[in-house]
């Protein structure tokens, strides 16, 4: 079995969010089960090569009379190939893949994924090396819809597409389509054409073979005309090709071999973990205190995350003797009412914008819960690093927060099944009463450890997530199963 995986981000050669961990961990599990996978994404001016990381040279390709040169590497630790497409509007910029240094998209999106997605299908289809030609090429989110369309006209490996976020779909007009060269057999309803415009997703969702997203909840939830963001219908059309698997997350994710903690520990030792808490209280600047619950938070700043009904919380604690700490970046708004907040409130609340992976780490390890309030969430990945580091999540009920977590109640206290704290809406109000709930489990130390323990017990590892992705593979493919 042979597999193209087609991606914009993969950690560690560059991530903005949870895209780019699924690009990095999914193709190195499927590799240790006897796939070989070859990554192919943008060279980016920002790609995190390491300095014993060589690039070679493959071939230069004519993209609508660009010359697109396509380069080799290969991931660092896993060892899977990547081909890199090196274009100047990728690699000439610094800074976020998608966005400029004022927050808005680049203005040239349309054009730079429909190259790098001509450039995937050159390598698809044994342009860039003849003597390899992928079984199925496993495309993800908006970036790569134009994939699956492509190689519908063409001669065709079988096609996945991966929607990670329903959310961000690459619509773009009519002008756009016309100015990108595409087979005017793609714009039709039944194709590109979205209402007037046209949607890279609708590519992926309309042409793949198989369609899967990242947890069988999200997966029944797009379906439906409340996530579905206009596409519900056509998902309902394909739904005898759509599956949810659930993502998984890496051994770089563990409290007993973490090198960004202070202290190790375990499900069977949880001793560390106030190591860790006093720890990163001190590097925030927080008081250090054992007797206070710290709630903790790492991820984009923006609405879909509740991070506006965090804030609205934050300045409603009144005499709660709590303290929270937040990672992130995202929309200006809402780091700047973040930072006022800390400065308003430098006892109970630590904010720092931007991205720092270690940073990351420690507040998994030293937080006592980590609220996820999520107002849709296709997978979530915090709460699989939450609960394996055992910091209860708080979460709304919904997508793959649903899926992973379940709610302390008197009933899942009894038969020891709780792994965190659950809103069932998602308000100022409710993320109030999550808090509330959760310091009342904190003042209960006993129940507190059990449910430690019990999240901790979860096994949310990218191998069974690779076995799906294999069965799908070979469903749809005519490689022999190992």
């Amino acid at each position: 079995m042979s597999v193209l995986f087609a991606t914009s981000e993969a950690y560690p050669l560059i991530k903005t969010g949870g895209l780019a961990d699924v690009s990095g961990a999914l193709p190195a599990a499927l590799t240790e089960l006897g796939v070989d996978v070859r990554l192919v994404l943008p060279r980016y001016g920002d790609l995190a090569l390491r300095e014993d990381q060589t690039t070679e040279h493959l071939a230069r390709l004519d993209v609508l009379g660009q010359p697109v040169d396509i380069l080799h590497t290969v991931m660092p630790d896993s060892g899977v190939r990547v081909y890199l497409v090196d274009h100047p509007t990728f690699s000439a910029r610094q800074g976020n893949p998608y966005m400029g240094p004022d927050g808005n998209s680049w203005h040239d999106n349309p054009d730079r994924f429909a190259l790098f997605a001509r450039a995937a299908v050159a390598v698809a289809t044994g342009e860039v090396d003849p003597d390899w030609r992928p079984d199925v090429v496993h495309a993800n989110d908006w970036q790569t819809g134009l994939i699956p369309a492509l190689l519908h006209e063409a001669e065709k490996p079988q096609t996945v597409f991966t929607l990670h976020n329903l959310a961000y779909q690459g619509v773009f007009d009519r002008s756009t389509f016309e100015r990108l060269g595409l087979p005017w057999s793609l714009w039709r309803p039944d194709g590109l054409e979205f209402w007037g415009n046209m949607s890279f997703i609708k590519g992926g969702i309309v042409f793949a073979d198989r369609i899967t997203t990242v947890s069988p909840n999200y997966a029944r939830e797009i379906q439906t005309p409340e996530f579905g963001y206009g596409l519900d219908g056509l998902l309902r059309h394909r739904r005898d090709s759509l599956v949810g698997i659930l993502n998984g997350i890496g051994s770089d994710w563990n409290p007993e071999t973490d090198p960004a903690l202070v202290a190790p520990y375990s499900r069977e030792t949880l001793d560390g973990k106030a190591a860790n808490k006093a720890a990163l209280q001190k590097e925030l600047g927080l008081p250090i205190r054992d007797d206070v619950p710290l709630i903790v938070h790492v991820g984009r700043l923006v609405e879909q995350k509740g991070i506006d009904l965090v804030i609205q919380a934050l300045s409603m604690l009144g005499q709660r003797d709590v303290q929270f700490a937040c990672l992130g970046s995202g929309e200006r708004r809402f780091e700047q009412a973040l930072r006022a907040r800390a400065e308003a409130d430098p006892e109970r609340i630590a904010v720092r914008i931007g991205y720092d992976e270690g940073l990351a780490h420690r507040l998994e390890g030293g937080g006592d819960a980590f609220i996820m309030p999520s107002r849709f969430e296709p997978c979530g990945l915090n709460q699989l690093y939450s609960l394996r580091y055992g910091t209860v999540p708080i979460v709304h009920s919904v997508g793959g927060l649903a899926d992973t977590v379940t709610p302390v109640t008197p009933a899942t206290l009894r038969d020891g099944s709780a792994t965190g704290i659950v809103m069932n809406h998602v308000d100022v109000n409710s993320i109030l009463w999550s808090i509330d709930e959760f310091t009342a489990l904190f003042n209960r130390p006993d129940d507190l450890s059990q449910v430690r323990r019990q999240a901790m017990a979860q096994q949310y590892d990218w191998g069974a997530s690779a076995r799906s992705y294999l069965e799908l593979y070979h469903a749809i493919s005519n490689a022999e199963p190992q």
